[in-house]
């Protein structure tokens, strides 16, 4: 069984490492499951209940171009590329991302329970490639978990988490900022969320991440993934 997780590890040192390192891989892929897991799980807990529309003035005026669903769904590949740099930050500045990360999750969960939201999304008419994907996107994603916006949430950490990095270039630093923001507005324009859930996911984020770096909690989550690591690749893994 030894000799198995240190060919593993040899194995991972060799073609991963490089890209995602040993000891950020498995909370990454934790940080992935539990966002997956509430999202989809309280959809499921919450079918039928009661859901509350906070639709504003504001976002009556706001008008739906579905054009921006693009950014809407691009990003995704910005989550994962900006998720893969935080880790090669280092181990403890990514274990305090990763622990602000599934915090803001928790709580996530908690507004889904106590306050379930919904919204009243247009009618989308044509069959241009827009439209197609648009209605798509509609039917995939049921107007629920509304508040806090995760895709603001998550788009915000990806530029909070390397802003004050070294390693970082500073050109990309700003497209993550501005990205980032074209992203809240995407959810805007595409009537998946109110402005007020745009507010509260970045909001989240920040109070998150600044818990993680004044704090030591993000220790505990740190530890528990060592002794997993251990097991996984058979040794403690440097970073």
């Amino acid at each position: 069984m030894k000799n198995n997780k240190n060919r593993f590890k040899l194995w991972y040192d060799k073609y991963i490492n490089k890209i995602i390192p040993s000891y950020g891989v498995l909370s990454l892929i934790f940080c992935f499951v539990l966002n997956s897991t509430i999202y989809t799980g309280t959809q499921i807990i919450l079918d039928g209940v009661k859901r509350y529309d906070f639709t504003s003035d504001f976002d009556r005026k706001v008008p739906f171009v579905k054009e921006w669903i693009f950014v809407y769904l691009i990003c995704f590949l910005f989550w994962a590329v900006n998720y893969i740099l935080i880790t090669r930050e280092g181990r403890k500045e990514w274990f305090r991302f990763a622990t602000a990360d599934m915090m803001s999750r928790m709580i996530c969960c908690i507004f889904f329970i106590l306050l379930p939201t919904t919204n009243i999304r247009p009618e989308v008419t044509g069959n241009d490639f827009a439209s197609i994907i648009t209605r798509f996107v509609y039917a995939a994603d049921r107007p629920t978990n509304l508040f806090p916006s995760i895709h603001c949430l998550v788009s915000w950490f990806c530029f909070i988490g390397i802003r004050r990095s070294q390693k970082i270039p500073l050109w990309y630093k700003i497209f993550s900022c501005i990205f980032a923001l074209m992203v809240c507005a995407s959810t805007q324009f595409t009537k998946q969320h109110y402005i007020i859930d745009v507010f509260a996911g970045i909001i989240l984020a920040e109070v998150c991440f600044f818990i993680t770096r004044h704090t030591n909690i993000y220790a505990h989550v740190q530890n528990i993934f060592e002794k997993i690591n251990r097991y996984v690749f058979g040794e403690s893994t440097k970073g």
